[in-house]
């Protein structure tokens, strides 16, 4: 059976990380059997040092592209193969744009946010006794942050990051319209991208100021009710 190594539920969603998410949705709509081992010690013997990673039979397998690539190959599943040429260059493209950055801004939301941040905090670090917890919590978001700076978000002003944000939400809204899907009426794996990310807008049990502004659209809100209501209310 496969195994998937992930932080575990969060904000009312399977997982904090949408890459986790993005797996896990995976596997849901491949039908494969598995298992989910959730815990942060996970990352200790992660084979990238993050998460997820799955193991499955002699193999171990990390990075939620390569691990859906594998999935692919091993068990000849093709959920794009209602897609044309061009649509599945599309969808590539746009993984991409959410992975590097619509992503980022929702670390910035979670980690960079001073109005945010107390909520992620309480969360992220509940099982760890006072003090070390709010040690723990002010060195790792330290080191968030840096690295966020690094990747550039950081250096924007937390208007411009809610910006870049909503621009990203928009383009997503107007590219799905009325449609089920976003390249039509079957879900394809650019879908498994969007939800795994949007759920973390849309679907999280607190509010802020980014996760208000995806609730904006209407066909956001309703595209990840029903994807939530198809793979994960009988699971």
């Amino acid at each position: 059976m496969i195994t998937l190594y992930s932080f575990g539920p969060a904000f009312g969603v399977m997982d904090a990380s949408p890459f986790v998410v993005k797996v896990d949705l995976y596997l849901r709509i491949a039908k494969l059997d598995y298992q989910v081992k959730s815990g942060i010690n996970n990352l200790k013997k992660s084979p990238k040092g993050k998460l997820p990673f799955i193991e499955d039979d002699n193999q171990t397998i990390g990075d939620s592209a390569f691990i859906i690539d594998h999935l692919n190959n091993k068990y000849a599943i093709n959920i794009d193969e209602s897609l044309a040429p061009e649509q599945k260059a599309t969808a590539y493209l746009l993984t991409k744009s959410l992975d590097e950055n619509l992503y980022w801004c929702l670390v910035y939301s979670r980690w960079a946010d001073d109005k945010t941040w107390p909520i992620c905090k309480e969360t992220f670090f509940a099982g760890i006794p006072f003090p070390i917890n709010n040690i723990a919590a002010g060195v790792i978001r330290k080191k968030t942050i840096k690295k966020l700076d690094s990747q550039g978000i950081a250096r924007h002003s937390r208007t411009e990051v809610l910006s870049i944000t909503d621009q990203s939400l928009a383009a997503l809204s107007n590219l799905l319209g009325d449609k089920d899907y976003f390249f039509g009426e079957s879900i394809s794996s650019f879908d498994v991208t969007a939800y795994s990310i949007l759920c973390q807008f849309l679907l999280v049990d607190y509010s802020s100021d980014f996760n208000l502004l995806a609730k904006k659209y209407d066909n956001l809100v309703g595209y990840c009710a029903r994807i939530q209501s198809h793979y994960y209310s009988t699971k």
